[in-house]
C-alpha cells in the first residue's frame, strides 16, 4: 500500500501551487560522485546494467542520496537507453567508456524492422519503479523517465555517443523518411514506457532531451520537438485522482523555449545558459520552469555553492506575482551532476536552497 506524501513541495511546484520553499532534486543524484552507490556498483559486479536490471541495487541506489539529503524528490535509477536495448539492438557499457550498440539502426532494412519493445522486455524498470515507491514509504516523490525520440535516435544510428553527430545528421538530411520512421517508433514505444512507469507507482515523468540542442533551427521543430510532442498528448496525466506532472528538458533548447513551452508539459528544464528572469517572463505562467545551476559550480568551495544557488533563486525571483498567482520553480543543475562533485558541496547547495527561498517567501 502506498502511503501518503510527507513532502509534496515538488509536485505542487510542477503544478505552479504555493510552496514554503523551492523544492530541489538533482539530475544523476544516485551515482557515480557517491561512495555508497561505488560500494553496490561494486556487489552489482561493478555493472552499470547489473545495478539497473535488480531491483533491489536499482531500489538501493535511488534512495542513497535521499538518506544523504534532505532532497524533495527521488529519481527512478535507469538509464535512457533501456527502450532501444528493448529494441534489440544490444547495450553495452564497457569498462570506462559510454554507451554502445552492437546493432545500430543504419540503413533501409533496419529501419524497415524497428518496432517498439514488447513492455515484457522493460518489466525490470516497472518492478524498480514499484519497489522504490513503496521503499520511499510517502517520504516524497518518485519521477519515471525516458529519452526523447530524437535523442534515442541519436544513440541508435550513431550506436554510441558522439562528438559531430554525423551519422545520424546525415540520414536527417538525406533520407528525412528514414529518421521519421525511426521518430515515429520511437515516440511509440516512449508514450507506452513512460505511461507503464505511471501504472507501477511514478508520481511524475520527465523526458530528456539531451540532445536536441545540436540541431539547427527548423531541423530541431520538425525532428525534435514535435515528436516529443506528441510523447507528452499520449502520457497518462493523472492517476488515484493525482496529477502526474511532465518535465521536458531540452539541453540547448533555450532558443526555443516559448515552442517547448507550448508543447502540453507542465515543467520545461533549462541549461545554465539560460536567464530565468527572461525566461520567466518568456514563458508567462504556462508553465514551471526547473534549473538551472552549472554542474561545475559544485567544483567551488562550499560558501561559493551557496551563493551562486542563492544567485539561481534570485534570478528567478519571488515565486508568488503581483496578481496572487504563484510561478513555479523546481532547482536543479543545467545538466548532470558530475562524478567528481565532492558529496559535501551538495550538502552546502540543498542547504541554500531551502533556506535563501524560504527567505525570498517573507512578507517584505
Amino acid at each position: 500500500m502506498n502511503q501518503p506524501l510527507q513532502n509534496d513541495t515538488f509536485l505542487r511546484a510542477c503544478l505552479r501551487q504555493p510552496t514554503e520553499h523551492t523544492p530541489v532534486w538533482l539530475m544523476r543524484q544516485a551515482g557515480r560522485y557517491l561512495p555508497e552507490y561505488k560500494a553496490t556498483r561494486v556487489k552489482a559486479g561493478n555493472s552499470f546494467m547489473g545495478l539497473a536490471t535488480n531491483v533491489q541495487y536499482a531500489t538501493e541506489v535511488t534512495l542513497q542520496p535521499l538518506d544523504r539529503y534532505p532532497l524533495d524528490a527521488a529519481i527512478l535509477f535507469s538509464d535512457i537507453l533501456t527502450v532501444p536495448d528493448a529494441m534489440g539492438l544490444g547495450l553495452s557499457f564497457g569498462a570506462g567508456e559510454g554507451p554502445k550498440f552492437a546493432h545500430p539502426v543504419r540503413d533501409e532494412a533496419a529501419v524497415a524492422a524497428l518496432q517498439s519493445p514488447d513492455l515484457d522486455k522493460l518489466r525490470y524498470v516497472f518492478d524498480a519503479v514499484t519497489s522504490i515507491r513503496q521503499a520511499l514509504n510517502g517520504r516524497v516523490p518518485l519521477i519515471g523517465f525516458s529519452g526523447s525520440p530524437w535523442t534515442l535516435a541519436c544513440y541508435m544510428v550513431e550506436g554510441g555517443g558522439s562528438d559531430d553527430y554525423r551519422l545520424v545528421k546525415t540520414m536527417l538530411y538525406g533520407r528525412p523518411d528514414l529518421m521519421h520512421r525511426i521518430l515515429a517508433v520511437n515516440a511509440q514505444a516512449v508514450t507506452a514506457y513512460l505511461n507503464a512507469q505511471v501504472e507501477a507507482g511514478a508520481q511524475a515523468l520527465m523526458v530528456f532531451d539531451s540532445w536536441g540542442g545540436v540541431l539547427a533551427d527548423g531541423a530541431f521543430q520538425r525532428f525534435s520537438l514535435d515528436y516529443t510532442r506528441r510523447v507528452v498528448q499520449g502520457l497518462k496525466r493523472e492517476k488515484d485522482g493525482q496529477r502526474i506532472p511532465v518535465i521536458v528538458f531540452t539541453k540547448g533548447g533555450g532558443p526555443w523555449l516559448q515552442d517547448i513551452a507550448d508543447c502540453g508539459a507542465d515543467v520545461v528544464g533549462l541549461d545554465w545558459t539560460v536567464n530565468l528572469e527572461r525566461a520567466r517572463a518568456q514563458v508567462g505562467g504556462k508553465v514551471a520552469l526547473q534549473g538551472n545551476l552549472d554542474p561545475n559550480v559544485l567544483f567551488a568551495p562550499p560558501d561559493a555553492v551557496a551563493r551562486e544557488a542563492r544567485a539561481v533563486l534570485d534570478a528567478f525571483g519571488r515565486p508568488q506575482r503581483a496578481d496572487g498567482a504563484w510561478d513555479g520553480h523546481i532547482f536543479n543543475l543545467g545538466h548532470g551532476i558530475s562524478q567528481y562533485t565532492p558529496p559535501e558541496h551538495v550538502t552546502a547547495l540543498v542547504e541554500a536552497v531551502h533556506a535563501h527561498s524560504r527567505a525570498l517567501r517573507r512578507p517584505m
